[in-house]
């Protein structure tokens, strides 16, 4: 009797998980089956407790809409919490002609048309989740990850760039700011680095993720089967036990010639915020250098939205501060004001670069010298600017 009222209790969770239950002298044991379940633009599968999912827009490159936001949230937080999953496999569709992308970023474009801030609420709720698992979370960067793709790998423990990955956070170039997160992990970056990429929108490739922190591990992306193989075979890993068997096994092929980044000292002096704690001052400090790194960063520089430029210095600063969970309450204040301001450079940005792509985006204001702090000020929350460091529930 109570083993019938057990089959029947689990079974849908068990259908739903891709397990098969059975009985064998009294005891119960769970075998995994190899299906793929489809959702929204995502896909799901199970090999032996490692639930693989794939994010499964490979014609937008996989970019992050709300739907696969809602498909994946539920699925998380229940694999975080049953006993059945083991580790979490994060990945990209490949096109037909092979991999371009891990996720090139949020559905913006649907985002500026919708002006609903909801699509922000929710994924950086996801961001927070992936931060905060126990289970071990990989993300396979094979391709373009910028982005709203970055915020649904960086915060988990344990990131594999191949020579395809391309790193970016580009969003002052369409007047906006480095969300996902990106106020908390930029800051902490080494080098003062991530103030240099979250100010220019400068790209990083292959191994240099992983000179620059945000890769854990670099694996040729032929080697790909081979670590997800070796991840199923692992028997209810922890994190500390993912990355020694991936260093064990893949740490060969990662050189440091080939992760190098050039002018790692002169980004470090620049963008230092204490010497340079206004993008005025860094601007002045580039002028001063008068060397092909400082006149290309200039020129990077010149074509952003002057006010994406002072609020993601300001938000870099802040974040540098800001405890993990509060950091999602300063970026969802901001994401709000950008969807509510008139007029918005975040949608003349998009309608410049990717709805009209006439790259001719007029910005409002036009020059640093005329963003106000004022202006700037209305795009941070007051509340948690004020207390900085006090424990709080995100969102």
């Amino acid at each position: 009797k109570n083993m019938k009222k057990f089959f029947k209790s689990t079974l849908p969770l068990a259908r739903s998980n891709h397990i098969i239950l059975s009985k064998n002298n009294g005891m119960i044991y769970q075998y995994s089956t190899s299906a793929k379940q489809s959702y929204d633009d995502i896909e799901v599968e199970d090999k032996k407790g490692c639930r693989i999912v794939t994010l499964n827009r490979p014609k937008a490159l996989n970019a992050l809409n709300l739907k696969q936001v809602r498909a994946m949230q539920p699925l998380y937080d229940t694999w975080n919490k049953d006993s059945i999953s083991t580790t979490i496999i994060l990945k990209g569709a490949e096109t037909q002609k092979g991999p371009k992308a891990f996720c090139a970023g949020g559905d913006i474009v649907a985002i500026v048309k919708d002006k609903d801030p909801s699509f922000f609420k929710e994924e950086y709720k996801l961001n927070y989740t992936i931060g905060t698992m126990t289970k071990p979370h990989v993300a396979i960067l094979d391709g373009i990850t910028m982005g709203g793709g970055v915020g649904l790998s960086v915060h988990g423990l344990v990131r594999v760039a191949t020579e395809n990955t391309v790193f970016a956070m580009p969003e002052t170039a369409i007047g906006f700011f480095t969300d996902v997160g990106g106020g908390y992990f930029l800051p902490r970056l080494n080098h003062n680095l991530g103030y240099y990429l979250g100010l220019t929108g400068a790209r990083l490739k292959g191994q240099q993720l992983v000179t620059a922190g945000i890769a854990t591990h670099f694996v040729p992306s032929e080697k790909l089967p081979e670590l997800e193989n070796m991840l199923v075979r692992l028997n209810s890993p922890n994190t500390v036990e993912v990355n020694a068997a991936l260093k064990y096994n893949f740490s060969k092929y990662y050189n440091e010639n080939d992760g190098e980044i050039k002018n790692l000292e002169d980004i470090e002096r620049i963008f230092d915020p204490q010497t340079n704690p206004t993008i005025e001052s860094i601007i002045a400090a580039l002028e001063k250098e008068q060397t092909p790194f400082a006149e290309k960063t200039l020129k990077m520089l010149s074509g952003m939205s002057p006010t994406s430029l002072k609020v993601v210095y300001r938000q870099l600063q802040y974040g540098s501060k800001l405890d993990f969970s509060n950091i999602f309450r300063l970026e969802y204040a901001i994401a709000k004001r950008m969807l509510d301001v008139n007029p918005s450079d975040f949608f003349e940005g998009v309608r410049a670069l990717l709805i009209d792509k006439d790259k001719n985006a007029q910005w409002s204001p036009d020059t640093l010298d005329k963003v106000t702090d004022e202006h700037v000020n209305s795009f941070f929350d007051v509340d948690v600017v004020k207390g900085l460091n006090t424990p709080n529930e995100t969102l």
